[in-house]
């Protein structure tokens, strides 16, 4: 495993046990976060501390990686994330680009795809096998 992607699977290790700080360790003190081809999400680990705080308080929270890439210091991931959003718990892909360098990442860029509820919250009763 190269070192980029060993750094960014402690950052997945970090976030699915909801270690905020072993999460922000994976990062440079002046990383940046982007919404891709868009805003700037998070510049510094104190923002990124503020903007993930509540999200690490999720009782769902998980992200399974769906495939990764490596390319030098780029790692990507394509994931899902099992989330409890303010309508219900549920799912949304995430393609999840980090740019490596120092053992650190320094830049994390995401791109959100669809959004899905779990059938009990969308109102949809749940189909169960008679086996």
């Amino acid at each position: 495993m190269s070192e980029a992607e060993a750094v960014v699977q402690r950052q997945l290790e970090a976030y699915n046990a909801k270690n905020l700080e072993g999460w922000l360790a994976t990062y440079a003190p002046d990383a940046k976060q982007f919404e891709l081809h868009g805003a700037l999400l998070a510049s510094g680990r104190d923002d990124m501390r503020e903007r993930m705080a509540a999200r690490f308080q999720e009782p769902d929270l998980h992200a399974k990686v769906l495939t990764r890439t490596v390319m030098g210091s780029i790692v990507v991931d394509h994931e899902l994330i099992t989330r409890t959003f303010p309508e219900g718990k549920g799912t949304i892909e995430m393609l999840c680009i980090y740019e490596v360098a120092d053992g650190l990442i320094t830049k994390a860029t995401f791109a959100l795809g669809t959004k899905s509820l779990s059938a009990a919250r969308q109102g949809v009763a749940p189909h169960f096998s008679e086996n």
